[in-house]
């Protein structure tokens, strides 16, 4: 594994290392992109190569070798989804009163903190900053350079305060990298101290022949398929489930149906009946959200005349017949209906109440 397997977005990742190659890499760095585009692979590839004990080069620019102890330990943080899972867990199981107070971080080098929201309001809290200026301010023993990770841009506020602290008079062998779908997301003060790169979204033919090489699983029209709803990200489209989000678009079109008919409720009651409490009624809810926004998306093109942007092209037919009857006003207000169910799932109204009611609201 190295720099050579980083798929997209070649210039900013030479530009990137062209500033390890000057010994000139910022303390502060925002690494913006879509989700999926490969954005916490790209800052565990800079932890490793500023870490190296064998740094070698690729392209003739610099790279880690992936075998030193130091590349070994930061690269069993590259699951993220299982580290993160596992120090939940770890929480879960200490006395009330240490849970309270803990915070979950993410630690397999000891000169390499990755910080990730924490549950279950998935925000970074002024405690987990704290820790992080408690430690980066001690001297690397293990490695070249301390290096921070912060996976996502949602701060509380405090939090994003309290970081400012580090950023405006930063140790000279730190490093802090900035992970956002949204650099808007964070404080003025905070872009203004750090140097922004950006991922952009790859076009479907690259995505397309990259799962090629690495997805026997899918045909070549579920590859195209993949390759749109991926929104240009390598990471998602290489994770993509399709199984899942064909049944969650399944019951979205049910919805959609009954609201432009207007006839039958009795299907679209069954599948909302399905949107149970409980986690793992939330993440199947948090699916039929975002393919409902897709599909609105797409009939959105289709009113358009731009037909060749539709995301879901296996079932352009089905979506046009049901956009033929809307207007672009209807659409939009399906859009603001949507927000305010989501906006609902937070307050944990029951789901398939506010499914049902989204639906019949934007009946004709």
């Amino acid at each position: 594994m190295s720099f050579q397997n980083f798929l997209g977005n070649r210039e900013t990742v030479t530009r990137i290392r062209e500033m390890l190659a000057r010994g000139r890499f910022p303390h502060a760095v925002i690494i913006a992109g879509p989700e999926g585009s490969g954005k916490y692979t790209l800052a565990q590839m800079l932890a490793k190569t500023l870490n190296c004990l064998q740094p070698t080069q690729s392209d003739g620019l610099p790279d880690f070798c992936g075998q030193c102890s130091n590349c070994v330990r930061i690269a069993q943080a590259d699951d993220l989804e299982a580290r993160f899972a596992e120090a939940v867990e770890t929480r879960e199981g200490m006395r009330e009163a240490d849970k309270r107070e803990a915070r979950i971080l993410v630690q397999t080098h000891p000169e390499v903190l990755i910080v990730p929201p924490d549950p279950p309001q998935m925000l970074i809290k002024v405690g987990q900053v704290r820790q992080v200026i408690d430690s980066v301010f001690y001297k690397p023993v293990e490695a070249r350079r301390k290096i921070v990770i912060f996976t996502e841009s949602s701060f509380m506020k405090e939090a994003a305060n309290s970081l400012l602290k580090v950023l405006e008079e930063p140790p000279d062998y730190a490093g802090i990298l900035l992970l956002t779908t949204n650099p808007g997301e964070l404080l003025p003060t905070i872009r203004s101290r750090s140097v922004i790169f950006t991922l952009g979204a790859l076009p479907v033919s690259e995505l397309d022949a990259a799962m090629a090489a690495s997805r026997s699983d899918l045909k070549p029209p579920q590859r195209e398929l993949v390759a749109r709803l991926a929104n240009g990200a390598m990471g998602k489209a290489l994770t993509f489930k399709l199984d899942e989000y064909v049944e969650a678009r399944a019951g979205a079109l049910t919805l959609l149906r009954t609201a432009v008919a207007a006839n039958d409720h009795t299907e679209m009651f069954k599948i909302t009946e399905t949107y149970r409490a409980g986690a793992e009624g939330r993440d199947k809810t948090d699916q039929l959200l975002r393919t409902l926004y897709a599909l609105l998306e797409d009939m959105l093109m289709l009113k358009s005349g731009t037909a060749d942007l539709v995301r879901n092209i296996d079932i352009k037919g089905e979506l046009g017949r049901i956009a033929q009857p809307v207007d672009f006003d209807w659409i939009v207000s399906a859009s603001e209906r949507l927000a305010e169910v989501e906006r609902g799932m937070r307050r944990n109204l029951l789901r398939s109440l506010s499914l049902d009611a989204f639906a019949v609201s934007l009946e004709r």
